[in-house]
């Protein structure tokens, strides 16, 4: 049996134009569920339906590995187009068995984490249940337009932690075989589950007051705030990252590495709010050195190869008398893999090599190495 994710991502919106592009706590809006959905191991294709070749350009910066464009008829991009219209265009356009699980997704709900769809998908797993959808327990009292009560006796008002509430339809996810959709027309069908979500994941964004209030939400819920808010110690690689990787020489043999100053200005934007910074290359030369004096940088290692990364940074928590987790490191290649997954924060230039991309909740930058990419990921730690 194989699972796809498929997300539905048109390029129209009238209340918030390009919406699904339009950053949200510094990441394109649907940059949040396909990274949830990228996580979760039983997963094994994420489709991205659109009709908006700006979204295919920005998810594709994305390198998500599990990640495919389908591009949706335009007669099922228009404003009145139902969601199941496209999920029916693909469905038959493709190749999936009528075993095979099928998650609908909204790009609208960028609370979603990996955790809630693994939680689905356990429900969904049950021999009992045809389909799945998220909810939310909301414990406030709802009435009819006649001006009679829906969910409560007013005359005996409940208090609310004696409250059982009613559950509400959050949008973000449903999960069904792929027989039921051909069958009954419908993301929802048969024998239905719930899986209940945290009652902050309710807010969708569909009008400009749901961005701030969500973006609210993410930064006090989220985990990656979690993360961000731990981080006292910025650590750096050189090549790749504060440079061009560019190697240049002179006709006398002397190497040149052509640094960025707008990475100068992040170093010391992170030294005002505190943050310690330090530097670890593989390489050993004087330009690294002089450079880093410049800098004003706390700790510079230099000739650590491989897992020797790793090991600098544990040597300068020890001293700084904190953990890995609540280090931030920027590399862009293999021998910076191990103190990459390793840290609670990690980032990658937009150029990093492929097996950088593909750690698991790294951030991917807009800038490549050489060209600010260390300014970028100091202003992401400061405004997060």
């Amino acid at each position: 049996m194989k699972t796809i994710a498929f997300i539905p991502a048109r390029g129209g919106s009238k209340s918030i134009p390009l919406k699904n592009l339009k950053l949200f706590c510094g990441k394109p809006l649907i940059y949040w569920v396909l990274n949830a959905a990228n996580q979760v191991k039983d997963i094994d294709e994420i489709v991205v339906a659109t009709d908006s070749s700006e979204i295919e350009d920005a998810v594709s910066k994305f390198y998500f590995d599990k990640v495919n464009i389908y591009h949706r008829d335009v007669l099922n991009a228009q404003d009145h187009s139902s969601t199941e219209s496209v999920m029916m265009e693909y469905i038959e356009k493709s190749n999936l068995q009528n075993e095979d699980c099928f998650i609908l997704i909204q790009a609208t709900s960028p609370l979603l984490t990996e955790k809630h769809l693994n939680e689905g998908l356990s429900r969904f797993n049950l021999d009992k249940y045809d389909s799945v959808l998220s909810c939310v327990e909301t414990k406030r009292f709802f009435w009819n337009k006649d001006g009679s009560p829906l969910n409560y006796d007013y005359a005996n008002r409940p208090r609310r932690q004696d409250f059982s509430g009613m559950l509400m339809e959050n949008g973000a996810f449903y999960i069904n075989s792929i027989a039921n959709i051909k069958k009954y027309k419908n993301r929802l069908s048969g024998n239905i589950a719930i899986s209940l979500m945290e009652e902050y994941t309710a807010v969708e964004i569909d009008e400009p007051e749901d961005w701030v209030i969500a973006e609210e939400l993410m930064k006090r819920f989220g985990k990656r705030q979690e993360k961000v808010n731990k981080i006292k110690l910025v650590l750096s690689d050189v090549d790749g990252v504060l440079t061009d990787a560019g190697m240049y020489y002179s006709e006398t043999g002397d190497e040149f590495k052509k640094f960025n100053t707008r990475d100068g200005m992040g170093f010391q934007i992170l030294r005002e709010k505190g943050f310690k910074t330090g530097i670890i290359t593989s390489e050993n030369t004087k330009i690294v050195e002089r450079r880093a004096k410049k800098l004003k940088v706390d700790y510079v290692y230099q000739s650590k190869k491989h897992g020797g990364k790793l090991e600098a940074a544990i040597e300068i928590c020890k001293k700084e008398n904190i953990e890995l987790d609540e280090v931030a490191y920027i590399g862009d290649d293999v021998n910076c893999f191990e103190l990459l997954s390793k840290v609670g924060v990690s980032a990658c230039p937009n150029d990093a090599v492929k097996k950088i991309k593909k750690i698991k909740k790294i951030n991917i930058l807009e800038t490549k190495g050489g060209q600010g990419a260390f300014r970028e990921f100091s202003e992401f730690l400061i405004k997060e």
